[in-house]
This record gives structure tokens, C-alpha cells and sequence, in this order.
């Protein structure tokens, strides 16, 4: 039987000639003489991105939203939701990151040895002796071995057009 950690490892050696996509962190910059300034997100790593996963070097994050960078710009929106997004995506131009990349914002990290000792931690859990993956909110566990193999054979040879 294979551990949480073992399964991980394997993985990322699969994983080394794949892309991989920013990791950034949301921050509110101290005011400057009283005057409030812009927020950014700042790039803190990246990762390989396999569903509900983010995988590192040597951690693994849940993900959280998605985000493609770019310049500010006055639109119109129907609804909230899209204005905090392109709020988003200026935030993520103003730190750094280059125009239409992907950034990974509010993911969280992992605890590998917890759910080799038996522990939930986010979307990883040990069911009936099998590391597993909860692959939606509504969703059961599937063993982790294959959703991983899964998603590998998706990110090196994607689909055509997508």
C-alpha cells in the first residue's frame, strides 16, 4: 500500500516537464501618508494545478480561485461577482504578473502527514485503508492514484481544442 506522500512524490516526478501556474497571496498595502493605495497579489510560488489540487516542490495546497491577470480597465458589470473579479485580476497585474496569466489566489495548504496518520485535511482523507481525494464539495472520495493519473494524462497531452 501506498502513503499520501508516496503517492505526491510520484506524481511530481511525472509531473516535472508539465507547466505549472502562479500562486499569489491578496494584500492590502498600508496606507501611505494617510492616502490609500492599491491592492496587489503577490506572486508567493507555483504549482502544478490537478482539479481541486495544487501541487508543489514539496507541499500541496486545495485550491481556491482562479484568475487570469490584466490591465484595469472601466467596464460595466451585471453583477458584483464580475467586479470583484476584474478587481482581481487588476490586483494581480499591479503585483507583477504578466498580462492573461494564471493566478491560483485563497488556496490553502495540506497536511500530508496528518492524512497518512489518519486525519482529514481538505480535499485528502484516508478511506478504508486508501488515500483519497474529494474531487467537488457535493462529491465522494476517489483513491488519489487515479484521479492523480487522471489529471497527469490531461495536463501533458491535453484534449484537442482545449
Amino acid at each position: 500500500m501506498s502513503t499520501t506522500a508516496e503517492i505526491l512524490e510520484a506524481a511530481r516526478t511525472r509531473l516535472h516537464p508539465a507547466p505549472r501556474e502562479a500562486l499569489g497571496v491578496y494584500r492590502e498595502p498600508r496606507r501611505l501618508l494617510g492616502i490609500a493605495r492599491a491592492p496587489r497579489i503577490e506572486r508567493s510560488g507555483a504549482a502544478w494545478h490537478l482539479g481541486v489540487l495544487l501541487l508543489g516542490d514539496s507541499e500541496v495546497f486545495a485550491t481556491g480561485d482562479i484568475i487570469r491577470a490584466r490591465l484595469e480597465a472601466r467596464r460595466g458589470f451585471t453583477a458584483e461577482s464580475q467586479r470583484r473579479r476584474a478587481e482581481l485580476a487588476a490586483a494581480a497585474r499591479r503585483g507583477g504578473f504578466d498580462e492573461g496569466e494564471i493566478v491560483h489566489i485563497g488556496w490553502s495548504a495540506l497536511d500530508v502527514r496528518a492524512v497518512d496518520g489518519g486525519e482529514a485535511s481538505g480535499p485528502l482523507a484516508v478511506v478504508e485503508g486508501v488515500p483519497s481525494v474529494r474531487w467537488s464539495a457535493m462529491g465522494g472520495f476517489v483513491p488519489l492514484a487515479g484521479y492523480l493519473d487522471e489529471r497527469i494524462a490531461l495536463l501533458l497531452d491535453p484534449p484537442a481544442g482545449a
